[in-house]
Order: structure tokens, then C-alpha cells, then sequence
């Protein structure tokens, strides 16, 4: 039986991808064929998750179900596409990805539709887990310009997790789901940290200095829609920004090691495998 991999594209899925590569059947659903990661050991089919008609095919056989879709305002509709055609296939297991404070009276646009579909899943019949982690630490990668580092923190403390873990909890999980039925966890790094510390960690990393320059909500909004970002998105990661602002992600746990077995990566640690990244920034 196969494991089917949503939302192969993106940064969570691909690694949960490079996690189960070799090790189990996997199957990768994509829009674009030429967008998905070239990996060995994967099928990759093609099926669009706005289109029902698509997914049946992609679905066959499927036992266990990787289920992400991207944060905007028809997220719910794509995963009730997805829990559907689940449904019709038989799928055993669903492991969502959602997001941290997942909750119907969340301070986020994204984490109300969220808990939507985490409701949908937990009714659908199907056993399921559903993950809700913290801020990602590669959302960091693309926030470097010169010697300053931008976020949506205000001053406040995070506890940062690593795509890597994440997609390795995932992984884990769709491998052996049983143990993890009706479990909702929420991976953390081992540290709640500061964006001024996550400078200090990029600057030893790299040699030169980095500060971090704090922005107000408004500053944030105007600085996303100055980039390019379109304004529900924008407005989204705003009320990211009020709600990290005020503590809202000051929390760590152990989820990442239970689940895996090993401890989750430090800020320093992920600063230093992408050193390269973050010195040309």
C-alpha cells in the first residue's frame, strides 16, 4: 500500500518526501511534474486538489495520506477535496499538517480556517494525527538583507522548529501511524529564542555582523505588500506579527523527540547547515 504525499512542491513536503524516499512506497501529488523534486523511490502523479475530478486515479490505492494545503482563504475547500477522495479510496490514516494555535477563536485568519479543516478530518471517519507546529526556522532563509534581519516577532520569544523535524515527525508517523491515532502534536525546537538571538547565531555563523530590526505590525503590512505579496497574505502574516508579538508562540515540547526519537535542531544548528545561504543574503 502507498503513502500519497500532498503539496509535493512546497517546503514541508519536501522533506517529508526525502525522509520516506527508498524506504517506502510513495506517491507525490503535483500540479506541475517539472516543479516537484527529483527523487528516486517516488511516483509522481499528477492532480490538482481545487479539481476533484483529478484526484481519484491519485488516490488509488493509497493507505496512508500526507495532507497540506497552502495557507489562503480556499485552503478548507482543497482539504475537504482531499478528505473526500480519501474517503472514497479507503484510505486508513491522514496526517494533516495545520498550523500552531490551530483553534476557531485563533488570532489568525489562518489558523480559524485551519481548525476547520482539522475538524473536518477528526469527523471524517478516518483515523487521523494532526501536526500544528511552531514558526519555521527556513521562513528565516529569505528575511536576511545585507547585515539586517527582518520577522514578525516584534520582541518576543519563539520556539522556532525546523522544517526538518517537521518532516521527520511527519514521515515517521505516516510509516507507523497506529501508535499516533487521534494524537495532535505540536513540533518545537528545543529553545524559545528571540530574533535578536537568531541574529547573533547567523552572525557567528557566517562572520559579520547581523542585527535584527524589529517592525511594527504596520511597518510589517506595508513592508509584505512592498515586496510583492498579495494583501490577504499580507494581512495574514500581520496578525502573525500582533499575535507572536505578545507571547502567543513563547512554548517549547518534546513532541519532535517522542515521535522521532532524537532532539529536535537548535537555531544555532539550523544556521549553520544554511550558512551559505544566509552569507549571501
Amino acid at each position: 500500500m502507498t503513502i500519497l504525499i500532498t503539496g509535493a512542491t512546497g517546503t514541508v513536503s519536501r522533506e517529508v518526501l526525502r525522509e520516506l524516499a527508498g524506504n517506502e512506497q510513495v506517491r507525490a501529488l503535483v500540479r506541475e511534474p517539472s516543479r516537484a523534486p527529483a527523487l528516486d523511490g517516488v511516483e509522481y502523479v499528477v492532480g490538482d486538489l481545487d479539481r476533484p475530478s483529478t484526484l481519484t486515479p491519485a488516490f488509488e490505492g493509497v493507505r496512508t495520506l500526507w495532507l497540506l494545503t497552502a495557507m489562503g482563504p480556499i485552503a478548507p475547500s482543497q482539504s475537504m477535496n482531499a478528505v473526500w477522495a480519501a474517503r472514497q479510496a479507503g484510505v486508513r490514516h491522514i496526517v494533516r499538517l495545520s498550523a500552531i494555535g490551530a483553534a476557531h477563536d485563533a488570532p489568525t485568519r489562518n489558523g480559524r480556517l485551519h481548525a476547520l479543516s482539522d475538524a473536518e478530518v477528526q469527523a471524517s471517519g478516518i483515523p487521523w494525527t494532526i501536526l500544528r507546529p511552531s514558526f519555521f526556522m527556513q521562513n528565516l532563509l529569505g528575511s536576511l538583507a545585507g547585515d539586517q534581519l527582518y520577522g514578525v516577532f516584534g520582541a518576543a520569544r519563539v520556539g522556532l522548529v525546523d522544517v526538518r523535524d517537521i518532516a521527520a515527525v511527519g514521515a515517521a508517523i505516516l510509516a507507523a501511524p497506529r501508535p499516533h491515532e487521534g494524537m495532535i502534536y505540536t513540533p518545537t525546537g528545543p529553545e524559545s529564542i528571540t530574533l535578536d538571538q537568531a541574529a547573533q547565531d547567523i552572525g557567528r555563523t557566517i562572520a559579520r555582523p547581523v542585527r535584527y530590526l524589529p517592525q511594527s505590525p504596520e511597518q510589517t503590512r506595508d513592508g509584505l505588500l512592498a515586496a510583492g505579496l498579495d494583501e490577504w497574505s499580507a494581512e495574514v502574516l500581520t496578525e502573525y506579527r500582533v499575535a507572536y508579538g505578545s507571547g502567543w508562540g513563547d512554548f517549547t515540547n518534546d513532541h519532535v523527540a517522542r515521535v522521532t526519537g532524537r532532539p529536535a535542531r537548535t537555531f544555532a544548528e539550523f544556521a549553520h547547515d544554511h550558512r551559505e545561504r544566509f552569507a549571501a543574503a
